[in-house]
């Protein structure tokens, strides 16, 4: 009886994780397959003659750019958030937390649209800037608002539970022992908290550089001009590009291939792969 019982679990352990294959392959595998065949299909000169294009580079380079912005502002920001909701109790607390989660539970086109609303010419704000004749929509600045909006919360949902975990004991034996604050950050908080850190910035670099919905909103999707490589995607895939859609889909997916890797590497530094 036993061993009939030992069977059965041996089989359906088996059949659960054929079926998790399965739809990870359908899902995953088999469209990455196909971005990268429908790039190299006709051979390399097609792909590297997508690279060369001026849309391509234009495209590249905002997307880089956005990250340059969002990534460090953003990085500043969850430390803080993550300093003051982790080491101290306070009224609001919670709403703080909710209200940090924001972009994890808003659509990307709905933040999109809070941002037209509030920096459009006639928005709160926007009619400020037209006043003194500073763009912010369809330009590099509402660009760069959107995607902070939707990278705000990674570094300080990472950084809040280290920073937990790590108690206040440390800090402020180096406190009695006459470090100043910076001291004390740079030689106690930060190499605790430095693969937390890490990997929030990671996920956060790589969320701004794929961010499509609320970027194209407030851009315009303006090939040249206010495209970043996902916006590139989609507008050359309609006009039937489809080269230089799939060569701009397959540097996307090597960027994301590299975030995971490195992910990978922080997640076995932090011990982090043992909990999931």
């Amino acid at each position: 009886m036993q061993t009939i019982n030992l069977s059965k679990s041996f089989k359906v352990r088996h059949l659960l994780i054929a079926l998790a294959l399965f739809y990870l392959v359908l899902v995953l595998l088999l469209p990455a397959i196909a971005v990268f065949y429908e790039a190299f299909h006709k051979g390399v000169g097609p792909f590297i003659e997508a690279l060369g294009d001026r849309n391509f580079q234009s495209a590249l380079q905002l997307t880089i750019v956005m990250a340059l912005i969002s990534v460090p502002l953003n990085t500043v920001f969850g430390l803080c958030a993550a300093w003051v909701l982790a080491r101290n109790q306070f009224p609001g607390r919670a709403l703080f937390l909710s209200v940090l989660d924001l972009p994890f539970s808003i659509s990307p086109v709905v933040a999109g649209l809070m941002i037209v609303l509030l920096y459009g010419k006639n928005g709160w704000i926007g009619s400020w800037f037209s006043a003194l004749d500073v763009q912010i929509l369809f330009a590099v600045p509402g660009m760069a608002i959107a995607t902070i909006f939707v990278t705000l919360p990674f570094v300080a949902r990472e950084v809040i539970p280290v920073l937990e975990e790590l108690g206040p004991e440390q800090e402020e034996a180096a406190r009695t022992l006459g470090a100043k604050d910076w001291q004390i950050f740079w030689r106690v908080t930060l190499p605790n908290i430095r693969w937390g850190l890490l990997y929030g910035v990671l996920l956060t670099n790589a969320r701004a550089m794929g961010e499509f919905g609320a970027v194209a909103v407030v851009s315009g999707s303006i090939l040249g001009k206010t495209s970043t490589l996902p916006i590139f995607v989609e507008q050359e895939y309609k006009n039937y590009q489809t080269e230089a859609a799939f060569g701009a889909a397959v540097v996307l997916a090597l960027l994301a291939v590299v975030t995971l890797i490195l992910k990978e590497i922080l997640e076995r530094r932090t011990g982090h792969h043992k909990s999931v």
